[in-house]
Parts: C-alpha cells; sequence; structure tokens
C-alpha cells in the first residue's frame, strides 16, 4: 500500500536505511490502534549495529526539532523502541526479531511501500 509519508517518519526511514538496516518494515496502524500511526521494523546486524542505528534515527529527527517521546533498550541493543508518537521504531537484533514477530502479531496492518523514500 502506498501511502503519505509524513516528514518525521521518512527522516527516520532515511536514517535506517542510511545505515543499511535490514528487512525494513512499515505497518501502517491508523485505524487499527489509537496509540500511534506507524510501526518501524528494522535489523541490525549485532547490537552495537542496532545501537547506532538507533542513536542515527534520534539525532537525524532531532537535528530538525522532533524529538524522542520515549526511548527502550538503547543500551543492551537487543530490541530498541524509539516512540515518537505518531510513529514507533522497533529495531532488532535479528534473533530478536524472530523471536517477538510483531510483523505476524500485527498481520492485519498493510505495510507501506516506502521505496521512494
Amino acid at each position: 500500500m502506498t501511502a503519505r509519508i509524513p516528514e518525521p517518519l521518512r527522516l527516520a526511514l532515511d536514517a535506517i536505511q542510511d545505515l543499511k538496516a535490514n528487512h525494513l518494515v512499515v505497518l501502517d496502524l491508523r485505524g487499527l490502534n489509537d496509540a500511534t500511526d506507524f510501526f518501524v521494523i528494522a535489523s541490525g546486524t549485532s547490537d552495537a549495529h542496532v545501537r547506532g542505528i538507533a542513536q542515527s534515527v534520534m539525532d537525524k529527527l532531532d537535528r530538525r526539532g522532533h524529538s524522542t517521546h520515549h526511548v527502550e533498550g538503547l543500551t543492551g541493543g537487543r530490541w530498541v523502541l524509539l516512540d515518537f508518537v505518531d510513529f514507533v521504531v522497533h529495531l532488532f537484533h535479528p534473533e530478536t526479531r524472530s523471536f517477538y514477530q510483531l510483523e505476524r502479531l500485527w498481520g492485519d496492518a498493510p505495510e507501506l511501500l516506502i521505496s521512494a523514500t
């Protein structure tokens, strides 16, 4: 599904892609969840890679005036959650992503096509 991607979400996607995250998925939760509009899910290759991607996302958005509302897991790097209110970024170590399977949990959410970011 294609949809207009809000600027802060586009900035986050750019930062994630710039650091070569794997298996980037954006789920459109509008109408399915009152807490947020989008879930961004991606994997790093190691804990350090996950932490680096998360820091890059926060830095890029902060420079443009979009501060992170809540952060979890940054020190560990196995699953980092970045809450920007309108969207939530989930960055995983591959084993942790496989275990939690957020894409399957939110299987009724349409996936956005993000190749044009």
